[in-house]
């Protein structure tokens, strides 16, 4: 199961995420099971990227760059002693190898052409440098909470290597991740009240499910290599740049 092809999930992004981050506070990294892990590699990452972080950053704010498509959230970011301005995934507006330390959290599933994206993350990262990213698996696992946030597709395991290898980066680690709920009934429950009551349902969410959810975060638990994708939903993955790769 797929988007429809009539839908501009680009538009659906947009109003989804302005929404979202107008009504939302920001969070700090510092909250998120991400925390040990990447606030160990941004103490030996002198510049760093975040791509889309919304208003859920987690990479610490203070020094790191970040690039959003929603106003709000770039606002927010730089109020708050990010170095954020506004830009697109798929045409990043800096020089290449750039960064030490690049994450994109839940990115490339929201663009069309994920090639793009794929080629920009790797043209900004220094040769050795780090790529941290997330992304939901399976096809087969299509829901309409997909469409209704926005992704263009959900992967399937072996592609994802591939996507990964082919831009010249070598996975190191990875760990089932995401906060998708599994329960059918209370995800359809949020669906119908994002549905008809949109403004209601964001605050709620940003101020009583987000907080509960974040309480509640199991610590992730890394492999190495590519972990066994079988019945996960989603995946965090660490991955190397390699030295002597050129970007596809």
């Amino acid at each position: 199961m797929s988007p429809p092809a009539a839908v501009d999930m680009t538009t659906v992004n947009r109003d989804f995420y302005d929404a979202l981050w107008r009504d939302a506070v920001l969070q700090s990294p510092e909250r998120f099971n991400t925390w040990q892990t990447l606030s160990a590699l941004a103490d030996g990452a002198r510049d760093r990227l975040e791509v889309g972080p919304g208003l859920r950053p987690r990479l610490p704010i203070a020094g790191t760059t970040f690039i959003d498509l929603s106003p709000p959230a770039v606002a927010r970011l730089a109020e708050s002693g990010g170095l954020a301005q506004s830009g697109d995934a798929t045409a990043l507006p800096f020089a290449d190898a750039s960064f030490d330390l690049v994450c994109a959290f839940d990115i490339v599933e929201h663009v069309a052409d994920d090639e793009a994206v794929f080629r920009e993350l790797s043209r900004v990262t220094r040769p050795g440098g780090t790529l941290v990213l997330s992304v939901p698996l399976h096809p087969s696992g299509w829901t309409e909470f997909d469409a209704m946030v926005g992704h263009f597709r959900r992967y399937e395991p072996e592609l994802l290597r591939q996507r990964i290898a082919d831009h010249g980066f070598a996975i190191e680690r990875s760990a089932i991740f995401g906060m998708q709920p599994n329960n059918t009934w209370l995800l359809r429950f949020g669906m119908w009240w994002l549905k008809n009551c949109r403004r209601r349902a964001m605050f709620f969410y940003n101020r009583l499910f987000l907080p509960i959810s974040l309480r509640f975060q199991k610590p992730l638990q890394f492999s190495d290599g590519m972990v066994d994708g079988a019945g996960v939903d989603e995946v965090m993955l660490i991955c190397r740049r390699k030295a002597a790769a050129a970007a596809a």
